[in-house]
């Protein structure tokens, strides 16, 4: 019985719904994570009546037709792109970025990847890094004797010390964009890396063209909304208690069947 299958169906969808409403709500604490949501779309359809078939000799045709559908696939897990709230740090080497971009991060392989997570470190040679030990791009390395950093909305980034009156100027972040956001592959880590979707990376200094700044002593928290989540998790799992019961009844149904004498 079709039945059956449509309802599998569903139920896979609301535990495919449920799996990121868990992932999101595990990262509600998680610096600059932006929010998931599961979408869907409904399957082909039995064509048992075409609409706009004739249907009698005299050229009468039906105005709808007969169109059975056969069940629900997913069809992306899509990023809810959003500000997320900048919290207070103070902490030299915490960057949040106010608007669009990403800061540009090294791999060991030699590839880039991208982040809104703002935590940075000074590893033991004095160079910016990642909470993961991988370098920002362009590299800025903090010289020993320095006794404190300022970092300005536009990314330049400046040392002090107690022999200078003036600070000096150590170098500048830049924050990459792209046309499509959403088609950035999560890597873990809070890094992204570009695809054939999200298009090449534009760099480009905080301010410029629609690029966010840099707010020095500050970190971007998650997007995730947990009234809302939770509302999601309750639909869901409706959603698939409904299904599971569609199961229950046709397979009462085919019981009855096999029971006609």
């Amino acid at each position: 019985m079709r039945p059956l299958k449509i309802a599998a169906t569903g139920m896979s969808a609301q535990q495919l719904r449920v799996e990121v409403i868990a992932n999101n709500l595990a990262n509600m604490s998680t610096t600059g994570y932006n929010a998931r949501r599961a979408e869907f779309a409904d399957l082909h359809y039995q064509q048992m009546e075409r609409p706009g078939a004739i249907n009698a000799a005299d050229g009468t045709v039906l105005p709808t037709g007969v169109q059975l559908g056969l069940g629900v696939r997913p069809s992306s897990v899509s990023t809810l792109l959003a500000q997320g709230a900048l919290k207070r740090t103070d902490s030299d080497l915490d960057l949040a970025i106010d608007g669009q971009g990403y800061l540009e991060v090294a791999l060991p392989s030699g590839e880039s990847a991208y982040t809104r997570d703002g935590g940075l470190r000074r590893n033991a040679d004095g160079l910016i890094v990642t909470a993961d030990g991988f370098p920002v791009e362009p590299e800025i390395t903090i010289p020993a004797e320095s006794i404190s950093l300022s970092i300005n909305p536009d990314g330049e980034v400046y040392a002090y010390f107690n022999d200078q009156i003036e600070p000096e100027l150590l170098g500048r972040f830049t924050l990459a964009t792209f046309v499509n956001p959403r088609g950035l592959e999560a890597r873990g880590d809070n890094l992204f890396e570009e695809t054939e979707a999200s298009g090449p990376a534009n760099i480009g200094d905080p301010g410029d063209s629609g690029i966010g700044i840099l707010r020095q002593g500050y970190l971007e928290e998650s997007t995730v909304d947990a009234v809302r989540e939770v509302t999601e998790l309750i639909e869901a799992q409706r959603g698939y208690e409904l299904n599971a019961k569609v199961i229950t009844a046709a397979d009462e149904m085919m019981a009855a069947t096999n029971q006609v004498r």
